[in-house]
C-alpha cells in the first residue's frame, strides 16, 4: 500500500490543531461549569436577601428563577464564544425570539407583571375578604398568571392579575374594625325620642358593637312617608354581618313590641262619582 501522501502532511499541524482545540474545548466546559456554579450562587443568595426581607414566597421563587435563566444564558454564550464561534448571531438570534414570545404573550405577560407587582406592593393577601375585579370573596392563591378567590356561595373564581391591578381594589380584611351603618324609618305618628332611645339601646346591649368610637344614632332625614334615622356603630371585622344581620332583625321586633311603626311606601287614590245628569 502506498502512503506516500502523508509524507506531504505535517503531523506537528494536527498535534497543534489538536491542542489548540482541545484546549478550547475544555475551557468552554470549564466556562459552563464554573459558569453554572456561580448562577446558582447568586440566585441562592439574591433569594435569601429576599427572604429577609420578607418579600412573598411567589416573587422569591419567580425573580430567582428568571435571574438564574438569565444568568445561564450569559454562561452558555462565554462557552460558545470560547470556542471560536462568533456570538454575536446567536444574541440577535435570541433578541429575535423573545420578540416574538413578548408579542404572542403579551397578556400573559402582562398578568405576569401584575402579580409582581400584586406582591410588591401587597394591597391585600391570601385569607384576605377582597372585593376586586368584578368579584368579591376570599383569597385563596396569588400566582403568577391569576389570583384565585372563593366566594360567599363557595365558588371558586379565578380572575387574570391584570383585570386587578387594573381596577379597584377593595380590601374588607386590612383593618382590625369596620363601621356598620342602618337606615331605619317610623312613622310621622311615632315616638321620636322613643324610638331613638330604643335604638341606641338596641346598639349598646350587643356585646360586638365597640364602645370607642361609640354608637352613633340621629335623625337623618324626613322623608315623604317616614322619618329616618341613621345608626352606625363599630366592630372587629370578623363580626360585620352578623351584626348586621341580627340588628335588622332585633330592631324590628323590638318596635313591634313597643308599638313603634314601620311604614312602608302608600299610595291613596280618591275616585270621584259623576253627577247625576
Amino acid at each position: 500500500m502506498n502512503f506516500d501522501f502523508m509524507k506531504d502532511i505535517d503531523i506537528n499541524q494536527f498535534v497543534d490543531m489538536g491542542i489548540t482545540y482541545g484546549l478550547k474545548i475544555v475551557g468552554a466546559i470549564a466556562i459552563f461549569v464554573i459558569g453554572k456554579w456561580i448562577a446558582k450562587a447568586i440566585t441562592k443568595a439574591l433569594k435569601k436577601v429576599m427572604e429577609k426581607g420578607k418579600v412573598e414566597a411567589t416573587l422569591i421563587s419567580f425573580v430567582g428563577n428568571l435571574i438564574y435563566v438569565l444568568l445561564m444564558i450569559v454562561v452558555i454564550l462565554a462557552a460558545i464564544g470560547n470556542l471560536g464561534v462568533n456570538t454575536t448571531s446567536f444574541v440577535a438570534i435570541l433578541g429575535a425570539a423573545g420578540l416574538a414570545v413578548g408579542l404572542a404573550l403579551q397578556g400573559t405577560l402582562s398578568n405576569v407583571g401584575a402579580a409582581v407587582l400584586l406582591i410588591l406592593f401587597r394591597p391585600f393577601k391570601v385569607g384576605d375578604f377582597v372585593e376586586a375585579g368584578g368579584v368579591a370573596g376570599v383569597v385563596e392563591e396569588i400566582n403568577m398568571f391569576s389570583t384565585i378567590f372563593k366566594t360567599g356561595d363557595n365558588k371558586v373564581v379565578i380572575v387574570p392579575n391584570g383585570a386587578i391591578i387594573g381596577g379597584t381594589i377593595t380590601n374588607y380584611s386590612a383593618k382590625e374594625t369596620r363601621r356598620v351603618d342602618w337606615t331605619f324609618g317610623i312613622g310621622y305618628e311615632d315616638d321620636l325620642k322613643l324610638a331613638k332611645n330604643t335604638l341606641e339601646e338596641i346598639l349598646n346591649e350587643d356585646e360586638r358593637v365597640l364602645k370607642e368610637p361609640a354608637p352613633f344614632v340621629a335623625v337623618s332625614e324626613l322623608a315623604d312617608s317616614s322619618v329616618n334615622f341613621v345608626c352606625r356603630a363599630w366592630v372587629k371585622s370578623g363580626d360585620y354581618w352578623g351584626l348586621y344581620f341580627d340588628t335588622i332583625e332585633k330592631v324590628k321586633l323590638v318596635f313591634d313590641e313597643k308599638g313603634i311603626s314601620i311604614p312602608y311606601p302608600q299610595m291613596d287614590v280618591h275616585i270621584d262619582k259623576p253627577q247625576e245628569g
